[in-house]
């Protein structure tokens, strides 16, 4: 985190930031002759979220690299980060102070559906754009917004992906285990639409609270051994997923158990044995195969940034979303201003590496890649 380009809440206040850096107003806040100014409030809850740090060092190691090559456009990309702690109040807050405050040019790269949401909703008051938010949350692309530009693909595409492996498997009886809220409504809207699509029965709707005690486990477990559902997966709470299917192996059921990209790592390093076998969506290709061109340099870059560190689908999804920033900023020309910034998105397909970003009048689809991981014996994913 010492680089420039990087000031987080941990070292500095927005405000001395902004001193520091010496930001000035030039046509738009946020843009100087030779800096533009990025906001970002990320879910790291002081260093303890895996996914939130990986996302930053992802995000660092590409913009490093841009910013010792001249920057975009000659302006060097700074991005001021400041920690949400994975709560909606405060990532809305956040996003307020990185803007009105710390005069960002735009809001960039959160995680998680609730605090993505809640900067969504400070980016539309403030009337600034949101790129690249990193999460699948409905919210985000329904109704279509035209300042909002999500990059990866949305949980309703790995929903599709995995009720598709299932049925091709036989299975036609699921469940699907989701939170307790709004967007976890929403979320059964759209499942229930592609269980019908796709002609599965979803036999148990698993509604949970983050709250939820061992007795409300148990019974979901039993709602879900009723429904003699051959296969249950998640949206979030990997924390309450991984108890209910301990509790479900215990019990001796046979069910099958899916899940979707979000905590999928740390989810099977915590079952581990019991992760054999489960199936996951993943919105962004292995992290550790040099299959494809954006994970060749991916690899190469950061190695050398962060050297003997193991590769991961956070700093990917990082690496790949700092990649969409950077050729967005490009379209925005010369004197870029936020009004620049979304026309030159308009009907824009970034292409990062052969991976194809799109955007229409109509739908910010971004990414459509959603890939099928599953876990080894040796705990690994194998794409």
């Amino acid at each position: 985190m010492s680089h420039r380009a990087f000031i987080t809440r941990w070292l500095i206040p927005v405000a001395m930031a902004t001193l520091l850096l010496g930001t000035s107003v030039h046509a738009q806040d946020g843009v100087s002759p030779r800096q533009i100014l990025i906001g970002q409030t990320l879910t790291l809850q002081g260093g303890k979220n895996e996914y939130g740090v990986a996302v930053l060092e992802g995000v660092k190691t590409y913009l490093d690299q841009v910013n010792r090559q001249g920057g975009v456009l000659g302006r060097e990309v700074v991005v001021t980060v400041l920690d949400d702690d994975n709560k909606s109040s405060q990532a809305e807050t956040n996003a307020h102070q990185l803007v009105s405050q710390g005069k960002a040019f735009l809001l960039f790269g959160s995680i998680e559906g609730g605090p993505s949401t809640a900067v969504m909703k400070a980016a539309l008051e403030l009337n600034v754009p949101f790129f690249g938010p990193m999460a699948g949350s409905p919210t985000l692309r329904t109704p279509h917004q035209p300042s909002v530009f999500p990059v990866r693909a949305e949980h309703k595409a790995e929903f599709r992906a995995l009720l598709a492996h299932a049925r091709s498997l036989g299975v036609q009886r699921v469940a699907f285990f989701r939170s307790d809220s709004e967007t976890g409504q929403q979320h059964l809207d759209n499942v229930t639409r592609l269980s019908q699509e796709l002609g599965l029965n979803l036999v148990a709707d698993l509604p949970f609270k983050s709250d939820v005690s061992d007795a409300g486990i148990d019974a979901l477990v039993a709602q879900m051994a009723r429904s003699q559902a051959q296969m249950v997966f998640n949206h979030g709470g990997i924390g309450v997923y991984e108890k209910l299917i301990r509790k479900a192996r215990a019990q001796g059921l046979k069910t099958s158990f899916y899940g979707v990209n979000s905590g999928s790592t740390q989810l099977a390093n915590r079952l581990k044995d019991l992760a054999h076998g489960m199936i996951f969506a993943q919105v962004m290709p292995s992290p550790w195969e040099r299959k494809t061109a954006v994970t060749r340099a991916y690899q190469d870059a950061f190695s050398k940034a962060y050297p003997g560190k193991p590769f991961s689908y956070g700093s990917l999804e990082g690496y790949v979303t700092a990649r969409a920033l950077v050729e967005a900023l490009k379209l925005a020309g010369p004197k870029p201003t936020r009004a620049s910034f979304v026309a030159g998105l308009r009907n824009a397909s970034l292409n990062i590496e052969g991976l194809r970003v799109s955007y229409s009048d109509k739908a910010h689809t971004g990414l459509s890649l959603v890939d099928l991981a599953i876990v080894t014996r040796e705990g690994t994913f194998r794409h």
